[in-house]
């Protein structure tokens, strides 16, 4: 832990609820009910940055078999070059596999030491909400609501169930990116995203979750989904994960096409400045490459673009300024407890550490478990 010189005394209000929370979450699996993930996290969609590929690993003999060739052809033609990679992969595993204990020590320290520029901004107010999307909301919430006229609270992107609408008033995304600023510019540990995103910020460590993103994901959010997408488990969303992500020149330009970990996506642009950089959708994953159709949706500060979470995408690189972009994964344990989104089989859960990945676990369920300590 760093040193951040604090006593009981001197622990601020604002950071009672992250303990709360922290206390919360260790009783949970204490009493038989740990958040579970995939056993495909420790093998599948392990990005390749040099290569913009993903990749799938179990050994070194079927990696070579199903990868071999597209490597050699983007230039890793050595076996130098090679075993760099392999090492990469490795590195990648294994951070997956300790990612639960080191996000709960991180948590836990960044709760006690960490003092908030705007503590306010910690627990969702309907005041940081654009007018129109509580309209939206409140249509989605009435005897009469159907898809038809909640679509008209929107704008549609073309013919593939994406969505646009304002989520946020500027001025709350400004006092956001300031509080953000401010604990990047903090010494205390930051875990980021993802391996696709270098620079971004996890905020379930930062205290964002039970006061903040999971009301706006119950009460706002998901009304709105489960008309949009009600095929898609947008009337049973029951988990999420929350995550900002930044975008410049001096770190990351753009993000390959991808698919999410999640039933359905909220996607807001925050700010800053910036030029370029548009969000780009082709098609669900299993349209193939060559049938796939592209549209682009430009980011506007304050908006948010609801999509399916398999739907691939990515987004073009920026060309100037700065831009944070809040990611919101809104998680449907009914639709992945039978079909994994990841690995698109029926999931082998492993307990976690950490926050899991949306799967649960009954007597009843007939996916097998398995303790991660038995693939360290």
């Amino acid at each position: 832990m760093s040193n951040c010189d604090v006593t009981p005394l001197k622990v601020h209000q604002y950071c009672h609820l992250n303990r709360l929370f922290a206390c919360a979450l260790d009783m949970t699996m204490a009493v038989g009910q740990p958040p579970y993930t995939c056993a495909c996290f420790y093998t599948d969609n392990i990005f390749l940055e040099n290569f913009h590929l993903h990749v799938r690993y179990t050994d070194e003999q079927q990696f070579r078999r199903d990868y071999g060739k597209v490597l050699h052809r983007q230039g890793c033609q050595t076996p130098g070059q090679l075993r760099q990679v392999l090492e990469t992969i490795e590195k990648e595993v294994q951070r997956r596999k300790k990612l639960g204990e080191e996000s709960r020590k991180r948590r836990t320290e960044i709760s006690l030491c960490y003092k908030p520029r705007h503590p306010e901004l910690y627990v969702l107010q309907e005041s940081f909400l654009a007018g129109e999307f509580l309209a939206a909301v409140k249509y989605s919430k009435s005897p009469q609501a159907n898809l038809e006229g909640m679509v008209q609270h929107l704008h549609s992107i073309t013919d593939k169930r994406i969505y646009q609408l304002p989520v946020f008033l500027p001025g709350f995304c400004t006092k956001l990116i300031e509080e953000l600023e401010n604990f990047e510019k903090s010494e205390l540990p930051k875990g980021r995203p993802n391996t696709m995103n270098n620079y971004g910020i996890l905020l379930n460590e930062l205290g964002f979750v039970d006061t903040f993103t999971a009301a706006l994901c119950e009460k706002y959010v998901k009304p709105i989904a489960s008309l949009l997408y009600p095929d898609w488990g947008g009337g049973c969303l029951d988990s999420h994960r929350a995550f900002v992500v930044k975008y410049s020149l001096q770190e990351d330009l753009d993000l390959s096409g991808h698919y999410d970990n999640a039933e359905i996506t909220l996607n807001v642009c925050l700010g800053k400045v910036f030029a370029d950089g548009n969000l780009y959708f082709s098609d669900m994953r299993e349209v193939p490459v060559n049938e796939r159709k592209y549209a682009e949706v430009k980011h506007i500060i304050g908006q948010g673009v609801l999509h399916r979470g398999q739907h691939i995408h990515g987004a073009l690189p920026i060309t100037s300024g700065e831009r944070w972009n809040l990611i919101i994964w809104m998680r449907a344990s009914q639709y992945r407890n039978k079909l994994c989104p990841m690995c698109n089989k029926e999931p082998l859960l492993i307990e976690t550490l950490g926050d899991g990945d949306g799967f649960t676990s009954t007597r009843e369920d007939k996916a097998e478990t398995v303790n991660i300590c038995s693939l360290i």
